[in-house]
């Protein structure tokens, strides 16, 4: 194609939800358009799942292993591409230190890798399973009210065996988990790729979705602020009238925005640009806690993880799911991602933030993030965190007590839970799960190994 406006009028439906086309250049995004075939005639493309500051990401038919799969393809810079060579290096290792593991199901799995020379430079392609929706559009499915504790349950457990093999047989720290970085595995994938979106194989295109179906606008498939996910707009418009497709438009964009979340939700702090290959929204809206009985996640987006033997102490994890020693400036281990895994529980549970700071002419967002921290779990935190971190400083006093909030008001966990956890059963075993979790200090925090056993995933 020789010109943006080519590019955007024939093959997608843009928005000011897309990638900005000034980033198509030089060290930026590869073009793609569909029907291009990737490594020597293996892939092609047909759907255009998501974006982000990164890379793009595609629905590709792999001619080699005859199914569909997604294609993420980085951006061409040297920053970009030494970025993707060190987190193919974490996948490769994931892929292939223990497939009997009992959590090697549950982390998304690199599948290949190659690159490719295109107009704007060379970019590194990764080849990914494809998945369905994040734990984030089933939080939303729920209407922000809680997910069943029994559906929980089941993610709890495996997202715990996920992170057991990440950090104790590979040696590996997600650092950024949260709802969005979870997805719901579909066994299916096809037959689903068939129903929704007409593929039937390596040579159909996408048509347009049927105007009868029954999903409603609660069916929300955008995957947080991490996923600009646009599941439908590859749509082949092709024979539709100027008018037709302004229509088309209007419903896909208001399909895609589906229920807003609260106000702190649609808030979220998105530094990272991730994306997931999350396309397959496979309950259709259903609510009926039959449908999710065996369902499967998968940990997914490791573009963030690091190795478990490095010296970690640079600033990581979406802001709701942030440690306070990342928050403190203190070295953190892969206990960190235990502490995302306890929020990330109690928002499946109640639809809402465990944490949720905000800044005022006092003290910053930080500040009230560590107070909240704090009043909850009740304890003081330890001097290496107080007094010998590099942020230390910045927000306690020489007797490690904080400097700009003064006055805390401590609340309990158990009565935090029995005022938003609306289903409400359980509620000290439950609170007996999540608090080892949320040790202030996490050397006293507990592993993923001994989190498993405990009575409230089995009861």
């Amino acid at each position: 194609m020789d010109s943006d406006s080519d590019y955007s009028d024939c093959h997608s439906i843009y928005s000011d939800e897309e990638e900005g086309l000034d980033d198509y250049k030089q060290g930026g995004y590869h073009r793609v358009i569909i029907g291009d075939m990737l490594q020597d005639g293996r892939y092609k493309i047909q759907l255009k799942l998501g974006w982000g500051h990164f890379s793009t990401v595609w629905l590709a038919y792999d001619f080699r292993s005859e199914r569909h799969v997604a294609v993420k393809i980085v951006k061409s810079s040297r920053r970009f591409t030494q970025g993707a060579k060190e987190e193919i290096a974490l996948l490769e290792k994931i892929h292939s230190t223990n497939p009997n593991s009992p959590g090697y199901q549950h982390v998304a799995q690199l599948l290949d890798h190659f690159e490719h020379d295109g107009e704007n430079g060379t970019h590194v392609c990764m080849v990914f399973e494809v998945l369905g929706e994040s734990l984030l559009s089933l939080i939303k499915r729920f209407k922000y009210r809680g997910v069943p504790a029994a559906v929980v349950k089941k993610v709890a457990m495996q997202v715990l065996l996920g992170l057991d093999y990440l950090h104790r047989e590979c040696g590996i720290i997600h650092t950024d988990l949260k709802p969005e970085n979870v997805l719901v595995y579909v066994p299916n994938v096809e037959t689903l790729l068939q129903e929704r979106f007409h593929i039937h194989g390596p040579d159909t295109l996408p048509n347009a979705p049927d105007n009868n179906n029954n999903n409603n606008n609660n069916n929300d498939n955008v995957d947080g602020d991490h996923d600009k996910t646009a599941i439908l707009d590859q749509v082949d418009t092709k024979g539709l009238t100027k008018n037709q497709k302004k229509k088309l438009r209007k419903k896909l964009k208001k399909k895609m925005e589906g229920q807003k979340r609260s106000q702190s939700h649609r808030n979220r702090e998105n530094k990272n640009g991730q994306i997931t290959s999350s396309i397959l929204d496979f309950t259709a809206g259903d609510q009926n806690i039959s449908v999710y009985e065996n369902i499967v996640v998968k940990i997914a987006d490791l573009g963030n993880a690091c190795w478990t033997k490095d010296e970690c102490v640079h600033l990581i994890q979406t802001r709701e799911y942030r440690s306070p020693e990342v928050i403190i400036g203190a070295r953190w281990t892969e206990k960190t991602d235990l502490w995302s895994l306890a929020c990330m529980i109690f928002e499946l549970l109640t639809g809402e933030f465990l944490f949720d700071p905000r800044p005022s002419s006092k003290y910053s967002k930080d500040d009230d993030h560590i107070a909240q921290m704090i009043e909850l779990m009740g304890d003081k935190l330890p001097p290496r965190l107080t007094l010998d971190s590099e942020f230390s400083h910045e927000f306690f006093d020489r007797h490690g007590h904080m400097k700009h909030i003064k006055k805390l008001r401590y609340r309990d966990l158990h009565d935090v839970l029995e005022e938003t956890y609306r289903d409400g059963h359980q509620l000290d075993l439950l609170t007996e799960f999540l608090t080892p979790m949320l040790q202030l200090d996490d050397n006293d925090r507990a592993g993923a190994v001994a989190i498993m056993n405990h009575a409230w995933l089995h009861e």
